[in-house]
């Protein structure tokens, strides 16, 4: 039986379920607090599943200037209202920068890192920021709105067949979105680089990578996983960009593994 879900507004927005140690969730560009509706309903029988609106989304209020660095203490504020010292982070695509820059900028709070689509650096492939910018926001100053551009977004970027209930969330969880803070975190997201830094987490990890993967192709998880002492790779098979909605039983059973491997070790 599922948890009881209970939705918690104010200057930071989440959605918990559950009881135990935290897992804390943190949605990717184009995503919010729902998004992580398949990994509550599942993994809310043995931890405390806790997703949030990140600051300028959802319902939470926006930070000026928006940094990765204001972000990370935004997390730790986050567990600071939910009264707990650590939690494990869960990041997919963006979130996964900021469950990286919260790793290193507040160690202490961080029992562990599953990281989800995402990369140590913007454009490893060698994407010009400003035309990744001007791409994701182009549409916008043309006047339509993000519920008119979330669907054919969500379907560029997962692999062929992706639809359902899932895609419906996905979705969803996109057009929650505020246009202004979807403008900021645009403009922040280029800047992300934490490649040198990588050997400082100590933090027990999981990279998890779609296959089919080609905004955050395998390539970024491996230099994850090789540049990260004690992680662990995993490949979901057929998945693409957004493996949690995508593939929710593989992904959600590849953190119960790793999370209750940590039971053991960990106080």
């Amino acid at each position: 039986m599922a948890a009881p879900v209970r939705d918690v507004n104010g200057t930071i927005a989440w959605r918990e379920a559950g009881d135990g140690d935290v897992l804390l969730f943190l949605h990717g560009l184009g995503g919010s607090r729902t998004a992580w509706e398949p990994q509550i309903e599942v993994l809310s029988d043995r931890w405390r599943c806790v997703a949030w609106d990140m600051p300028g989304y959802g319902a939470s209020s926006p930070i000026s200037p928006l940094t990765f660095e204001a972000i990370a203490d935004a997390v730790a504020e986050i567990l600071d209202r939910l009264e707990v010292e650590s939690a494990h982070l869960c990041g997919l695509s963006f979130g996964g920068h900021h469950a990286l820059h919260t790793a290193l900028r507040h160690p202490h709070r961080v029992r562990s890192l599953v990281l989800a689509d995402t990369s140590a650096v913007f454009g490893g492939d060698g994407t010009d920021p400003d035309e990744w910018r001007r791409e994701r926001t182009e549409m916008i100053d043309a006047g339509l709105l993000l519920a008119d551009i979330a669907a054919p977004v969500i379907d560029s970027i997962t692999a062929p067949g992706f639809g359902g209930v899932e895609r419906d969330r996905t979705i969803a969880a996109f057009v929650r979105v505020p246009e202004a803070g979807f403008r900021a975190a645009c403009q922040l997201l280029p800047t992300h680089d934490v490649r040198q830094r990588l050997g400082e987490i100590t933090a027990p990890t999981l990279v998890v990578a779609g296959e089919l993967d080609e905004e955050t192709p395998l390539a970024y998880s491996e230099e994850l996983h090789t540049a990260i002492r004690s992680s662990r790779l995993e490949i979901i098979p057929s998945a693409g960009h957004i493996s949690p909605a995508e593939a929710p039983e593989a992904f959600n059973q590849l953190v119960r593994e790793f999370l209750g491997s940590l039971s053991a070790t960990q106080p």
